[in-house]
C-alpha cells in the first residue's frame, strides 16, 4: 500500500472495507464456532459499538486526565469480583495480558535462587508458555488424565520446587472444556506457599450462569482457599467487544506487584497497571455498556439458552457414527474426535467438509496423548441453530468418511521435519508450501486438511517453527 495523493471519502473507504472482509468468517449468526462471541441480540451489539466509540480516543495511559476510565474500570472490575469471589483488579485488553500481569506479579512477589518456575498442566492455554518466554520464567509441564482430561493434584504436587512461584488450573481448559480439581490444586499450592492462578479466562463469566441455570459447577474463582489470582475474559462470554479482560488478585499487594512504574528519564511520569501504555478506552466503554445492556436477567437467559444447546450438541455428536465426545465438560465447550476402529474419520477432512458448508468447526491438533479433535464454543446464539449444526456435522462426517484421510505427498512430514528453517528465506518456503498444495497468499477460505495433518504429524517444537514461517510468509 502507498499512501493516496488526495483523502479518500469515508463512502469510498467503507466500500473498500467491504471489498477487504470479503473472504472473512461471520461474525454473527453462529456459523463460526470459535474466535466471536454472539448473543443473537443486535441492540446489545450495537450499544457496545456507541460505548465503544464514544471512548474511542480516551487514553487510558493517564488516568488523572481521563477521570471518565477510572470509573469505568472500577464499575467493571467491581462488578467481576462480586461474581468470582471478591479481590481486586486490572482491565486489561485480553487473556494473554490478564495472563501475563498474573505471571509478573507471581514473579516479583517471592525471590528463587534459581530461575523461577511454574507448575502448567498441558492442558492449559499457551499465554503462560508466551508469558513464560516474555518473562524467564520456567513451565513445568503437568500431564493431565487421559480420560477426563484433568489436571491431577499430585502431579501437580510433584513438580513443585523451591523455585516455584505459581500453580495453575484451569476453570474450564479451552481444548475440552473441563475444568481441573480447583480446590485440590489450590490447596496443595498454599501448602507448599506457592501462589495457584486460575486461569477462568474463557469461563469466568459463564460457569456462575450456569450454575444459576441448574448445572453442577465446582467452586472455582477467588473464594476457594489457596486461590491468589484469577483471568476472566469479557469478550468471551461477557460478549463485549474485544479486547476486554480482567485479572483479579487476593491481595492489593500482590497486585502492586503487577504494575510498573519508571521515573528514570527526564519525561512525563509513567506508571502502567497493563503491558500496554497508551491504549484506547473504547474496549473499557464496550464492556461496561455490554454489562449495562444485558444485566443480570440477561446474562442469566444467556446461560440457560447456551446450557441447553450445549447439552443438546453433545447428545446429537454421540450419535453420528464415526464420532465421540471427548470428556464430560462442565462448560458450553464441546470437544469430539473420531471414533476409534473402523468408523473413525479424518477430524481435519471433516472441518474442511465443514467449511465447504458454511460453517466453521476448530480444528485441534494431537498432543500429549489427546486425540487430534473438533472445538465447538457454544455461545448464546447456538440454541438457534443446534440442529442445523448437527445436520452439517453429520454430513461433513460421512463427506469426510468418502473421501478418507488427507493425502500427503510421500516424505513430506519427513522432509518438513528435517528443513533447516533458517536457511530458507520467505519466499523459498511459500514455493514449497505451493509445491505440495498449500497456496499462502491465496484468497477465499482455504482447505487446511494437509496442512493440519503435516502439523499433527510433527512434534510441539517444529510444530511452532513452521507456524512462525507460515505466518512469516502470509504478511510478506
Amino acid at each position: 500500500m502507498s499512501l493516496p495523493d488526495k483523502g479518500r471519502t469515508t463512502d469510498e473507504l467503507l466500500a473498500e472495507i467491504a471489498r477487504l472482509k470479503r473472504d472473512d468468517l461471520p461474525v454473527r449468526g453462529g456459523k463460526v464456532t470459535a474466535y466471536v462471541y454472539d448473543t443473537g441480540r443486535p441492540e446489545v451489539h450495537e450499544a457496545a459499538a456507541r460505548a465503544y466509540f464514544e471512548m474511542l480516543e480516551v487514553n487510558t495511559l493517564d488516568p488523572t486526565a481521563f477521570p471518565s476510565v477510572v470509573e469505568m474500570e472500577k464499575q467493571v472490575v467491581g462488578a467481576v469480583a462480586e461474581l468470582l469471589g471478591g479481590g481486586v483488579g486490572i482491565f486489561t485488553s485480553g487473556g494473554t495480558e490478564s495472563i501475563m500481569l498474573a505471571v509478573k506479579a507471581a514473579r516479583d512477589s517471592r525471590e528463587t535462587a534459581g530461575r523461577p518456575r511454574m507448575a502448567v498442566p498441558v492442558t492449559a492455554h499457551p499465554a503462560f508458555h508466551k508469558a513464560a518466554h516474555y518473562l524467564g520464567v520456567v513451565v513445568d509441564a503437568v500431564p493431565v488424565d487421559p480420560v477426563t482430561f484433568r489436571a491431577s493434584p499430585a502431579d501437580v504436587e510433584a513438580v513443585i520446587t523451591e523455585d516455584t512461584v505459581l500453580v495453575v488450573a484451569s476453570a474450564p481448559s479451552y481444548p475440552q472444556g473441563v475444568i481441573d480439581p480447583i480446590a485440590e490444586i489450590a490447596g496443595i499450592a498454599a501448602a507448599r506457599g506457592v501462589l495457584c492462578h486460575v486461569d477462568a479466562c474463557v469461563g469466568g463469566w459463564l460457569l456462575p450462569w450456569l450454575r444459576e441455570a441448574g448445572a453442577e459447577i465446582p467452586p472455582f474463582d477467588l473464594s476457594v482457599p489457596g486461590v491468589t489470582s484469577l483471568s476472566c475474559d469479557l469478550h468471551k462470554f461477557g460478549y463485549a467487544p474485544k479486547g476486554a479482560s480482567v485479572v483479579l488478585f487476593a491481595d492489593p499487594a500482590l497486585r502492586r506487584r503487577a504494575y510498573f512504574a519508571s521515573a528514570s528519564w527526564p519525561g512525563y511520569t509513567v506508571i502502567n497497571a497493563t503491558v500496554q501504555s497508551s491504549k484506547s478506552a473504547g474496549p473499557l466503554g464496550g464492556a461496561w455498556a455490554t454489562f449495562q445492556a444485558l444485566g443480570r436477567e440477561g446474562y442469566l437467559e444467556l446461560g440457560r439458552a447456551t446450557l441447553a444447546a450445549a447439552r443438546e450438541l453433545r447428545e446429537g455428536i454421540a450419535k453420528i457414527p464415526g464420532l465421540r465426545v471427548l470428556g464430560d465438560p462442565e462448560s458450553t465447550l464441546v470437544a469430539f474426535g473420531s471414533a476409534e476402529g473402523e468408523d473413525g474419520v479424518d477430524v481435519f477432512v471433516l472441518s474442511d467438509e465443514a467449511r465447504k458448508r458454511g460453517w466453521f468447526l476448530q480444528p485441534q491438533l494431537s498432543y500429549a496423548g489427546i486425540p487430534a479433535n473438533i472445538h465447538i464454543t457454544v455461545t448464546g446464539v447456538t440454541m438457534r441453530g443446534v440442529e442445523a449444526m448437527l445436520e452439517v456435522i453429520a454430513e461433513a462426517t460421512e463427506a469426510a468418511r468418502e473421501r478418507g484421510p488427507a493425502e500427503l505427498p510421500e516424505g513430506l512430514v519427513e522432509l518438513v521435519a528435517g528443513l533447516d528453517l533458517d536457511a530458507l528465506d520467505d519466499a523459498a518456503f511459500g514455493e514449497l508450501a505451493a509445491a505440495v498444495g498449500v497456496d499462502l497468499g491465496g484468497s477465499g477460505q482455504p482447505e487446511m486438511a494437509v496442512v493440519n495433518a503435516v502439523l499433527d504429524a510433527l512434534p510441539a517444537d517444529r510444530r511452532e517453527a513452521v507456524l512462525i514461517r507460515f505466518l512469516s510468509v502470509i504478511y510478506s
